[in-house]
């Protein structure tokens, strides 16, 4: 999953939030540089990312990409997903989605004096540019995945890829729809396992 999703599903606890927006940027003995909120969330983004990984609606999703997109199926439907997310957040929370936003920036520039170096450079762009809201719409979609591509090695088409959405709009909404409440559940459950075992 991709930026949004590891806010929402950080469940409104600030420092499980730090945790599961760094998860990618750290490794090593994370445990003696963070506290113990903000390792269970870097452990919580990964048990997400892995939970996302081997489902079999993700998948079916990302099979059918692979014709057009081949490798990099995976990291699209990361993107769709949270464009579910966001085009459709009333279903799924309370607070407006431009302001959930703001207050997830909040909460980060709190926290900058210890967040790595590499994820302070993605995130310079995310804040600037408000990934959170704009992933909501295909437009942002269509601006993420062209600066993506960008940055492949191989040509990607992900530069393209908003239009395969707006295609397929329908067929993938029920595929993200089918897999994101078992995510949800899978991480509530998750996230109290961690906090009894860390």
């Amino acid at each position: 999953m991709n930026f949004l999703a590891h806010a929402y599903l950080s469940f409104g606890e600030p420092k499980i939030l730090i945790g599961n927006f760094i998860g990618d940027f750290v490794r090593g003995p994370i445990d003696t540089i963070y506290e113990k909120e903000i390792v269970i969330g870097v452990h919580l983004h990964r048990e997400i990312d892995r939970f996302t990984d081997t489902h079999p609606v993700v998948k079916g999703a990302q099979a059918l990409l692979k014709p057009q997109f081949g490798r990099y199926a995976s990291v699209i439907t990361d993107m769709y997903f949270d464009y579910f997310l966001g085009r459709y957040w009333n279903n799924y929370h309370t607070q407006n989605l431009d302001e959930f936003a703001q207050d997830v920036y909040k909460v980060i520039d709190s926290y900058e004096d210890i967040l790595p170096e590499n994820f302070l450079k993605a995130y310079q762009y995310m804040k600037y540019y408000n990934w959170l809201y704009a992933y909501s719409e295909i437009e942002g979609i269509r601006r993420a995945l062209t600066g993506i591509s960008k940055r492949t090695r191989f040509d990607s088409k992900m530069e393209n890829a908003h239009i395969f959405l707006d295609e397929n709009h329908e067929v993938l909404r029920q595929h993200f729809g089918d897999f994101f409440d078992d995510l949800v559940r899978f991480s509530k459950q998750k996230l109290s396992i961690l906090k009894a075992e860390i």
